[in-house]
C-alpha cells in the first residue's frame, strides 16, 4: 500500500442492518437500494452481504448484468427506468423490473416484442417533482399498462420528499397517494429510507431503503437513528504523516485561512480532497486521532489535512486516523462540513484502497 489511507467495509454489519430493516418491516419484502455503486461501498463487495434480500434496486444497466452474471437470482429494479426505447432488450434478456414514469415508455412497451413478461414500477410523482405521472392521471396509465401483453405485474411506486421531517409531511401525501390509487389493485412501494424507519403506515408489500443498510441517517443527524441499532458499514481511516510545531500567530495551509493564537502541534494526515474528504469541511470538523476526538484546521488539500494535535500530547508519526466509521458517525462528519453522509460515502474515489471485513 503507497499510503496509509484506506476504506474498510464490514459486511457483517451491512447483513445486520438489512436484517433491522426486516424486523421494522415484518410483513413487507425489501428492496435494497444497491445504486451509486452500493453507496460509494462497492457493489461488486457488498451484494452477497444482502443476499437474504427480496430484490435489488439500482441505476445502471452495468450493474444490473454485474449481480446476474454473479448469479443473483431476486428481481432487479431499475429506479430510473430505461432511457431508450431499445434498453427494453436488455431489460427483457436480464429480466429486470423498471420504473416507468413517462408516456413515451408506454409506447416503446406497447411497440416491444417481449419474450418475457415485464414487470413494471409505475412512478407518481406526490410531491417530489422530479419522476412520475401525477396521481390524477395514475388510474389511466395503470389501465394502459395492463392492457399490453409485455407487461406482467404492475407495482404501483412512490418517493417521499419529507419523510426525514415527521409524520406531518407524511400525512397529506400518503393521502393523496390513497385517494388516487383507491380503485386500484396490485402492489404497492412508497417507504423509501426515512418512511422505513419512521412511518409503518407506508410500508405495504415492499419497502426501498437505502442509506440505512449502510448505517447512516436519512436526516443527516445520528441521534436520530441511535435507537435502531444500525451498525456503520464503511470505515475511512489513515495515519499521522508528519507533525508541525507551530508558533503562535502563524498561518497553516493554503491562504492561511487558519492561524493560531498559541503555539500549536499540528498533525498532518494523509487524506484529502482526490481521496473524497469533503474540500469544504471547515475548521473544527471532527477527527478521530488515536481514538481521541480532535479537530481539523485549516483547508483540505489534495492530499493532506491538518489536525490540530494540542490535546494529543501522545501521538505520534504513524498514529491512526479516522475519518469516519465506528468512531466517528460519518453523518457526525458531514454535519459539520455543511453536507450528508450520503455525498461522503459516494465521493470515496478510486485511489483509496478498499479492505472487507467479513
Amino acid at each position: 500500500m503507497s499510503r496509509p489511507i484506506k476504506a474498510t467495509v464490514n459486511t457483517t454489519a451491512l447483513t445486520h442492518n438489512l436484517q433491522q430493516v426486516r424486523t421494522l418491516a415484518p410483513t413487507s419484502k425489501v428492496w435494497s437500494v444497491v445504486k451509486a455503486n452500493a453507496y460509494g461501498h462497492g457493489l461488486a463487495r457488498c451484494y452477497a452481504a444482502l443476499a437474504a434480500t427480496d430484490g435489488y434496486a439500482l441505476l445502471n444497466y452495468e450493474e444490473a448484468i454485474l449481480l446476474r452474471e454473479k448469479g443473483v437470482t431476486q428481481p432487479i429494479l431499475l429506479l430510473e427506468g430505461f432511457f431508450k426505447p431499445q434498453d427494453l432488450e436488455l431489460i427483457d434478456a436480464y429480466q429486470l423490473t423498471t420504473a416507468v414514469h413517462s408516456d413515451w415508455q408506454l409506447q416503446a412497451l406497447a411497440d416491444f416484442p417481449a419474450k418475457h413478461a415485464i414487470s413494471v414500477y409505475l412512478k407518481i410523482n406526490n410531491g417530489m417533482n422530479r419522476l412520475g405521472f401525477p396521481p390524477e392521471a395514475i388510474p389511466r396509465v395503470w389501465q394502459q399498462l395492463n392492457a399490453l401483453p409485455s407487461v406482467g405485474t404492475v407495482t404501483l411506486m412512490s418517493h417521499f420528499a419529507r419523510a426525514d421531517e415527521g409524520v406531518d409531511y407524511i400525512q397529506e401525501p400518503l393521502r393523496r397517494l390513497e385517494q388516487s390509487t383507491a380503485t386500484l389493485s396490485g402492489p404497492r412501494c412508497y417507504a423509501n429510507s426515512a418512511a422505513t424507519l419512521w412511518h409503518p403506515q407506508t410500508h405495504h408489500q415492499w419497502v426501498r431503503p437505502g442509506v440505512v443498510l449502510y448505517g447512516a441517517s436519512p436526516t443527516g443527524r445520528t441521534a436520530d437513528i441511535a435507537a435502531f441499532d444500525l451498525q456503520p458499514v464503511m470505515s475511512l481511516t489513515s495515519e499521522i504523516i508528519a507533525i508541525q510545531n507551530v508558533a503562535a500567530q502563524e498561518g497553516v495551509g493554503y491562504g492561511h485561512r487558519y492561524r493560531t493564537t498559541t503555539p500549536q502541534r499540528i498533525g498532518i494526515v494523509a487524506c484529502g480532497y482526490a481521496d473524497g474528504y469533503p474540500r469544504h469541511a471547515p475548521t473544527g470538523t471532527p477527527v478521530s486521532v488515536g481514538g481521541k476526538l480532535c479537530r481539523t484546521v485549516g483547508t483540505v488539500s489534495m492530499d493532506m489535512l491538518m489536525v490540530d494535535l494540542t490535546d494529543c500530547p501522545d501521538t505520534q508519526i504513524g498514529t491512526t486516523v479516522e475519518l469516519w466509521g465506528t468512531q466517528l458517525p460519518v453523518d457526525t462528519v458531514a454535519e459539520a462540513a455543511g453536507t450528508v453522509g450520503y455525498e461522503l460515502l459516494t465521493a470515496v474515489t478510486q485511489r483509496v484502497p478498499f479492505t472487507l471485513i467479513v
